[in-house]
């Protein structure tokens, strides 16, 4: 097994949004807002060579949507998915598997791309992995989320006949495949898929928006774009001590600045540890 950084630029969202109840006079000294209250997040995707198979984890907000849209995000940075793909020697062609840890528009908006006037598949020798739970509550969405869950992102994946189910596990966690795992988890979304990798003897976990950055860690930061925030701290709890206990090496989707952290116990509870870049290991 191979693994590679995709990164595939950067966007800015609401500060107060991305840690909830914590103050902005605690938030603001880890990740720095503009004067806008803005703070710059990582959009990292992570590629797995694993043996036939190379497998794509998420793939950032992609570019199809119109300028209206992007002009809340404010896109930046000189990273974009295939310049990041091309930097290992692949294509998005060689894409064989793409894991979607959930539908919302900035984990999941490179699947699909504008062909004329049609909407196709962005890796079109892949199949697309989500689960039925997931996907029906991404299609049928509550009013508060509707605005993450766009549908041109959503239906011409299905209607590719691409789509495949990952069956939801009566124990939290699926296999993918005899190196990779997906654990469930059902705070911030319903029925997200956090890949969880075992590579060079260690164990990876890909943590999409259950900890989006390091400085998530603390268990009550928890982000009001979370449904179900109770669930998220819980599930924080529970996945901290585990993690820290086994000293798994966690992979951030959203951090700026940091790739990846083991973890520490402190007197103040679990907190980054060791961070550094995944080509390290």
């Amino acid at each position: 097994m191979q693994l590679y950084t995709i990164n595939t630029g950067y966007f800015k969202l609401d500060g107060g949004a991305m840690f909830g109840v914590v103050p902005k006079t605690i938030w603001n000294k880890l990740v720095p807002a503009d004067e806008n209250n803005l703070c710059t997040w990582a959009m990292r995707c992570l590629l797995i060579q694993d043996g036939n198979r190379l497998i794509l984890v998420d793939n950032g907000i992609g570019d199809k949507q119109d300028a209206k849209f992007f002009s809340h995000y404010y896109l930046h940075g000189e990273d974009s998915l295939d310049k990041s793909l091309a930097r290992h020697g692949f294509h998005r062609n060689d894409i064989t598997d793409v894991i979607l840890t959930h539908l919302h528009f900035d984990h999941c908006g490179g699947s699909i791309i504008r062909q004329g006037d049609k909407l196709v598949p962005a890796f079109p020798n892949a199949v697309f992995w989500s689960n039925d739970r997931h996907w029906n509550w991404a299609v049928n969405p509550n009013d508060r989320e509707k605005a993450s869950f766009l549908k041109d992102n959503i239906q011409p994946i299905q209607e590719s006949g691409q789509l495949q189910f990952i069956p939801t596990p009566e124990n939290g966690i699926a296999r993918f495949s005899d190196t990779i795992q997906l654990r469930f988890v059902y705070g911030h979304t319903d029925a997200m898929m956090l890949p969880q990798l075992t590579f060079k003897d260690r164990t990876i976990v890909y943590m999409a928006d259950l900890l989006p950055s390091t400085a998530h860690i603390p268990v009550p930061y928890v982000m009001a774009y979370d449904m179900f925030p109770l669930t998220t701290l819980n599930e924080k709890k529970s996945f901290l001590k585990e993690a820290q206990e086994n000293n798994y090496i966690l992979y951030f989707e959203h951090d700026a600045k940091n790739e990846c952290c083991e973890l520490e116990l402190t007197e103040k509870g679990i907190r980054s540890g060791r961070t550094f870049d995944l080509k390290e290991l």
